[in-house]
């Protein structure tokens, strides 16, 4: 795949980046580009585009590894979602999987895109060889993050769908690629980012 990466990081800075990238933004997308290079089934720009999309939009646009909620530190996201799941904000939790466990272990969500669960954690860990058991922080170090994002969107690793099945056929299903991490989740909203991405990629 032929990538220019200077009129790339011109074309999404106009488009997703409201005119602004800052260094941490762009060796982000360096760290997932070269990823896929390396980890990517298929030399298909479609593919990366979309992976670039998820990790945009499950980051707030930062780029690089966050904990679920954005907060600085553990102790503030298990309180931040504590309170949240008190007020009812969060109906489809059914166990707060963030409460500490008797190994004094969170499983929320860390990474370019997040896990959760600590069976998800165990998935990741083997799949890309990285023990993220032991210690879930590992998760928030950038090459493993990129790691965990392409694997597992490459492989069905979240969900059980696979880039291929939307992107492998005549015509990419954007709006159904969603499915990979999240359902239907804001799936109109990052597929618009995926179509930027690739602009900026071809």
């Amino acid at each position: 795949m032929a990538f220019d990466e200077q009129r790339f990081f011109k074309s999404v800075r106009r488009d997703l980046f409201s005119g602004r990238l800052t260094a941490a933004q762009v060796s982000g997308m360096k760290a997932l580009v070269a990823g896929w290079r390396a980890l990517g089934d298929v030399d298909d720009p479609c593919r990366l585009a979309y992976c670039l999309a998820t990790a945009f939009h499950e980051t707030g646009g930062r780029m690089q590894p966050v904990r679920e909620t954005f907060a600085a530190s553990d102790g503030t996201t298990i309180a931040r979602l504590d309170r949240a799941y008190a007020a009812g904000l969060l109906p489809q939790v059914r166990r707060p999987y963030w409460r500490v466990d008797a190994e004094g272990k969170s499983w929320f969500g860390r990474g370019l895109v997040q896990i959760t669960h600590k069976r998800n954690y165990q998935k990741l860990s083997e799949a890309i060889g990285v023990d993220l058991v032991g210690d879930p922080g590992r998760a928030l170090k950038l090459d493993v993050a990129v790691k965990v994002l392409i694997v597992g969107m490459r492989d069905g690793l979240f969900s059980g769908v696979r880039l291929a099945d939307a992107f492998g056929g005549e015509s990419p299903d954007w709006t159904g690629a969603r499915r990979i991490v999240n359902g239907r989740d804001r799936a109109a909203l990052v597929a618009g980012y995926g179509r930027a991405f690739l602009a900026a990629l071809s």
